[in-house]
């Protein structure tokens, strides 16, 4: 019989944009700043908006050995200070 193949995790891929990262409970943020000439976007988890790659933001992703570069997700700053406030995909 066959022995069964555990799938492979995705490398880290590093954010070179980030300046500072912190654990916030089960979370792993980075703070990542304007400055980084990027074109892509990405849609925020808070607020369903869209955030622009060269505005500022946070990127969380959970900081248990189960997350991975699939899980991260950007978030507009204000969005994530107001996550326990609302839940996920509320306009404001």
């Amino acid at each position: 019989m066959a022995r069964g193949r555990r799938p492979q995790r995705p490398p880290h891929v590093p954010l070179r944009s980030a300046t500072y990262t912190r654990v916030e409970g089960e979370w792993i943020v980075r703070s990542v700043p304007g400055s980084t000439a990027s074109d892509r976007s990405y849609r925020c988890p808070g607020c369903d908006h869209a955030i622009p790659g060269t505005a500022p933001h946070v990127v969380a992703w959970p900081a248990g050995e189960y997350g991975s570069v699939e899980d991260r997700r950007h978030w507009h700053a204000g969005c994530w200070a107001a996550r326990d406030r609302r839940g996920p995909g509320r306009r404001r």
